[in-house]
């Protein structure tokens, strides 16, 4: 495992869809820009050591998803895919350092693909870690009348009001529950991503920073050939990591690689899901490989 980082980033608010998100700025800025996308329930400081190590030849920042970290939770809206890449966009555009280089994981894999489909020209290359979502017998599976799509989801929004946040005594309790998710974790790396991912209450308990809703279904049915359409877009060069262990497909062996112009796909060996916690010195390697450095 990498150091800890003996730097700390700077902390920056920019407004999208009405939303004050925040993002963390790690300097230089005469380098290249380069953005990284957390996944689900996670937060910017996730990349932490990634962005300590990629700095000196990047201007490298980190966004807080809508609903996640410190940026504002979403009242009234959703948590979709649109949404996400709409905020990544007016990030970008304010910083207006074209072409910009990306990395995301997990859902922040599936926002930096749809944002390289969709801005094509602004993007040099893209990197996706565990980022193509769910197989496609999986999806084609869920393909079900529209009406009652949205009946499922409108119980569970009459649900996830009463759905109890897990709250922690310590600091120490919360680290040790993200170890009981991720077996793979450092006390170290636990406690770093627990600190940056909860919030004190007043009675003194720890809770998680992301909204509840951010895991909700989407109220319509998921269209893969929409995806595969916009991977098709992407112009620049793509790189398609998986992590050996995890649950989603051998991103070597995935169909959906045909979709893509020009992409290559990497598997991490003795890696979860969280292949940047997990094998992080050979992720830098194969990701510094690909970029060129």
């Amino acid at each position: 495992m990498a150091r800890q980082p003996n730097l700390e980033p700077t902390s920056h608010y920019y407004i999208s869809q009405r939303l004050k998100l925040h993002y963390v700025d790690w300097g230089n800025s005469n380098k290249p820009l380069l953005a990284l996308v957390h996944g689900g329930s996670d937060h910017a400081r996730t990349w932490d050591w990634a962005a300590w190590a990629l700095r000196d030849d990047y201007h490298v920042i980190a966004p807080d998803l809508r609903g996640h970290g410190d940026s504002e939770w979403a009242r009234g809206s959703r948590y979709t895919m649109v949404e996400y890449v709409a905020d990544l966009a007016q990030l970008l555009t304010q910083f207006d350092a074209f072409p910009v280089t990306l990395i995301g994981h997990s859902i922040g894999g599936g926002i930096v693909l749809q944002y390289s489909g969709v801005c094509c020209d602004s993007v040099a290359k893209v990197v996706a870690i565990e980022g193509l979502g769910p197989p496609l017998p999986r999806i084609q599976a869920q393909k079900s009348a529209a009406h009652s799509h949205m009946q499922e989801w409108i119980k569970q929004m009459r649900d996830l009001p009463n759905r109890k946040r897990r709250r922690f005594k310590t600091l120490d309790a919360a680290a040790q529950r993200m170890r009981e998710v991720n077996n793979r974790l450092s006390g170290e790396q636990a406690r770093h991503l627990a600190l940056h991912g909860t919030n004190r209450d007043e009675d003194g308990m720890y809770a998680w920073k992301f909204d509840s809703y951010v895991n909700a279904m989407s109220p319509y049915p998921s269209r893969a050939e929409t995806t595969l359409n916009v991977w098709n877009l992407i112009t620049c060069p793509a790189f398609l990591i998986g992590g050996e262990d995890s649950n989603a497909p051998d991103v070597e062996e995935d169909e959906r690689l045909q979709a893509f112009r020009n992409a290559q796909a990497r598997t991490i060996p003795n890696a979860g899901h969280h292949v940047h916690h997990n094998q992080l010195e050979y992720l830098l390697q194969v990701i510094r490989g690909f970029l060129g450095l």
